[in-house]
């Protein structure tokens, strides 16, 4: 008998559906999403026999044309669109169905420019994997704006190419304020000269956007308003374990979202009651695990962690993988204020205001700056002084006398 994963005319539809559910309770999928992947499936399978379309035939762009050229789809056609080309690369890397095209040449020249942009970026300048990620889409939209369809020839781009792309509808968000856009493209453009791929080194004409942090005051909450964000968050419906632990080490180590993200099972030492953070510029520090947050990751772990993984938190959702940001923990702190009615310092709910509170009330309990900057693993001092601001007791002690009529104080 053919074997039916070498004769691809031959697969039969049952047993390419059982295959493809044993895949899907591999990756830890409920019954129920398994049951909607399936119904999805057997309907393209319906809709290639009516039009006569063979599985060697098949690829996802032909799968979506068939979905929507199908009637009464309704609301779930998105949803429908995303699981049957999901299963037309599963197909294709079981042999099954038509393997995706061969890349162009054009293609492989622009695979080769980022793989040597990622390591200059990776072993050159330090960034971390995320920021990496970042980097090359936008200098890959770049790249598209400035050649569109075109062979890319670096060599080519100008100074007025880059202003273009910078001006372009919709560039920015917050026009004058986002440094993100101008600081991407500077690297690729520093990227570019050294390695001799431009005659000049266009990242001097980019100008940097005036950023002035350190002239306002470290938003944070006060103690009383932390913990009752805490437990909101530890009261929280679904996933209340997870959540509370990944603020608590927000809360109470000052780590960064990415950080808290980043973190593997094996970063854990139980036995010596410490963490080692993952953090920027791959720089890696052990830091001690407070009794609370040791509490709530074992319970976590214990409860509620069900993955393969080997990140410490992980989604909700199979197959159960780490978080790609630490946008989730965001949302998380926006439903804890409101679930808590604490009022946030500002409107945008971000991570950070945790990290914030915790330097601000070491500093007011006595703290040394150069203390809480080991707190917080800052690798400048500078980074340190923006809570100088919120020692009133210290800055009363320097603070100078107003100068009244006659020059006595």
């Amino acid at each position: 008998m053919s074997d039916p994963k070498t004769e691809p005319s031959q697969a039969q539809p049952d047993v390419i559906v059982i295959r493809y559910r044993a895949e899907l309770e591999r990756l830890n999928y409920v019954r129920e999403t398994i049951n909607l992947y399936l119904r999805s499936i057997r309907r393209l399978f319906r809709l290639m026999e009516e039009r006569g379309v063979t599985l060697g035939e098949l690829t996802p762009d032909l799968a979506t044309d068939l979905v929507l050229q199908a009637p009464r789809c309704g609301d779930r056609r998105q949803y429908v669109l995303f699981t049957v080309r999901r299963f037309v690369k599963f197909l294709a890397a079981q042999g099954l169905a038509k393997p995706p095209p061969l890349p162009t040449p054009a293609d492989l020249a622009r695979a080769a420019l980022r793989r040597d942009y990622e390591e200059y970026l990776r072993s050159q300048r330090g960034v971390a994997e995320r920021t990496i990620l970042d980097c090359w889409r936008f200098a890959d939209h770049f790249l598209d704006f400035r050649f569109g369809d075109a062979d890319v020839e670096v060599g080519r781009i100008v100074p007025e190419d880059i202003a273009a792309f910078l001006r372009r509808p919709g560039a920015e968000d917050r026009p004058g304020r986002d440094k993100t856009h101008p600081s991407h493209l500077r690297s690729f453009c520093q990227y570019l000269f050294r390695k001799g791929l431009t005659p000049s080194n266009l990242a001097l004409c980019i100008p940097k956007v005036s950023h002035r942090h350190g002239a306002r005051l470290p938003r944070h909450l006060a103690p009383d308003q932390v913990e009752a964000v805490l437990a909101a968050v530890r009261s929280g419906p679904k996933r209340g374990r997870r959540n509370h632990a990944m603020v608590l080490l927000l809360a109470r180590l000052g780590l960064r979202a990415p950080e808290v993200v980043a973190i593997q099972l094996g970063d854990i030492d139980w036995r010596a009651g410490e963490l080692v953070v993952r953090g920027k510029g791959q720089r890696h520090d052990r830091v001690p695990i407070p009794p609370d947050v040791g509490k709530a990751i074992a319970e976590y772990i214990r409860y509620d962690r069900v993955s393969a993984s080997r990140a410490l938190f992980v989604t909700a959702r199979a197959p159960h993988g780490p978080f790609k940001n630490g946008t989730e923990l965001n949302a998380i702190l926006k439903t804890a204020f409101a679930r808590s009615g604490v009022t946030p310092p500002r409107p945008y709910v971000g991570s950070h205001v945790l990290r914030h509170s915790l330097a601000t009330e070491l500093v007011r309990k006595g703290a040394s700056l150069a203390e809480v900057g080991d707190m917080l693993r800052h690798r400048s001092r500078a980074s340190t002084l923006i809570y100088a601001k919120v020692d009133i007791e210290g800055l009363r002690s320097i603070a100078q006398g107003w100068p009244s009529p006659g020059g006595a104080p």
